[in-house]
């Protein structure tokens, strides 16, 4: 049975309750809302008092958590980060149905999409807002709004997963999705409004896949309250939910911050066996030898299969053990290729061009966006990889620029002066290292 802080008011329960409640009263002005000066202070901030000691170990992956905050300087920041006014220019931009927009309503614990073709007119999504009583549903918003870019590259830093995010409109009286669960764990941020929420035991705990629920299957909620501005909710991957704005108010808006999608024990062990597998068969004759004749024509050779797949499987673990770097396929690629770039108040044009002196083997260097960079290990015919390609003779001296705050040239260890100098010009001219 979880820990109950002062109740809310706003929460009721049946049967006992899945998740802890807090309520917190005003604290400071808008500057206290989130602290951006490094991923793990943003994401302490978020979950405000919470320590993410706490919260990784009660909370994440296990249960949901509510965080009800009256705190006016907090609502007025989340207000900020998206409002329904804010449509009308974001279309005046060119935004897509489908791409960018979904308009949609629960009707009879059925999704009804209501998305027009081509581009989004604000007149139109305003008038199936009113009169349809539909929610607006705004894909990725980060790309529009800069504080979301800054809150999501963030906490991709922190988590080293992509985070993704939706907001979402609802008028009053309406509910735009059935119950259902999803493939990542949320964050909820109530920015406008409020917003009933309703929360079930899962079905699939930590679930891979997104699945609309039944309201006959999944019985009566465990916990249900009300999001007002400033309140935050997470809960885990397969948490089945639904959410509606209670008639006579305003509209809600909330945006759903998500993150961890594929990114389980199970999906890392899919992504790094085929490099186990490869490099064990280049020394390993046994891996290299052809599977019987028509094996894969029968129907009824499991038992001798599993024996021998048994023995290979026994031979890769025994490896594993010894092994110092292990060859990411996909993960890594798609986190690096996928993710934000760092959050810039300045003109980003100096993201991308080389700056201060030029490094020489007397220089010390520090490496710049270190939460953005990542080292990996890949095959060597590997040429689909995005960013900077190194032998592996390298990697020792990356390694140390990466784990220093500033290091010597001299002191890399590198054969020669001249790979050394190659090496902190390569960095150099991405703009990834400066001089100190």
């Amino acid at each position: 049975m979880p820990k109950k802080a002062k109740p809310t008011g706003r929460g009721k329960e049946e049967g006992s309750a899945p998740c802890k409640q807090l309520k917190m009263e005003a604290t400071g002005g808008p500057s206290s809302a989130l602290n951006f000066e490094s991923p793990g202070d943003l994401f302490e901030s978020l979950i405000s008092p919470i320590k993410t000691e706490t919260f990784f170990g009660e909370f994440w992956e296990k249960q949901p958590l509510l965080l009800q905050r009256d705190d006016p300087a907090v609502a007025t920041y989340y207000q900020s980060l998206f409002r329904l006014s804010d449509l009308k220019s974001l279309c005046s931009r060119g935004v897509y149905y489908g791409r960018d927009v979904n308009v949609c309503r629960c009707v009879n614990g059925k999704k009804k999409v209501l998305n027009k073709d081509g581009k989004v007119h604000f007149l139109q999504l305003r008038k199936d807002f009113d009169q349809k009583r539909a929610t607006i549903q705004f894909h990725q918003p980060q790309r529009f709004k800069d504080e979301l870019w800054r809150i999501q590259e963030k906490l991709e830093c922190y988590f080293g997963s992509l985070v993704g995010s939706n907001v979402y409109i609802t008028p009053a009286g309406s509910q735009g999705l059935p119950p259902h669960y999803d493939d990542v764990e949320v964050f909820i941020l109530q920015l406008e409004g409020e917003k009933r929420w309703r929360l079930y035991h899962p079905t699939v705990p930590l679930a891979r896949e997104y699945s609309v629920e039944s309201e006959d299957r999944i019985g009566r909620p465990a916990l249900e309250f009300t999001l007002k501005p400033g309140d935050v909710l997470y809960f885990p991957r397969g948490t089945i939910h639904q959410a509606d704005t209670p008639p006579g108010l305003a509209h809600s808006t909330h945006v759903t911050i998500s993150t961890y999608q594929n990114n389980s024990w199970g999906d890392f062990l899919l992504d790094t066996i085929s490099g186990l597998v490869f490099d064990t068969a280049k020394e390993d004759l046994e891996f290299r030898a052809g599977i019987p004749r028509q094996l894969l024509l029968q129907v009824d050779a499991m038992a001798v299969v599993t024996r021998r797949l048994s023995g290979f499987l026994r031979t890769l673990a025994d490896r594993l053990e010894g092994t110092k770097e292990l060859l990411s396929a996909d993960m890594k690629k798609d986190f690096v290729m996928n993710r934000l770039p760092p959050y810039y108040m300045g003109d980003r044009a100096e993201l991308s061009t080389p700056g201060g002196r030029l490094p020489g083997l007397d220089s010390t260097v520090r490496l710049q966006f270190k939460d953005h960079t990542v080292l990996t290990v890949g095959p060597d015919q590997d040429q689909s990889s995005h960013g900077l390609r190194f032998p592996l003779s390298h990697m020792d001296a990356l390694k140390q620029i990466w784990g220093h705050s500033a290091i010597s040239v001299k002191d890399l260890k590198l054969a020669t002066d001249e790979e050394k100098e190659n090496l902190v010009l390569s960095l150099w001219t991405e703009c990834l290292i400066q001089v100190v």
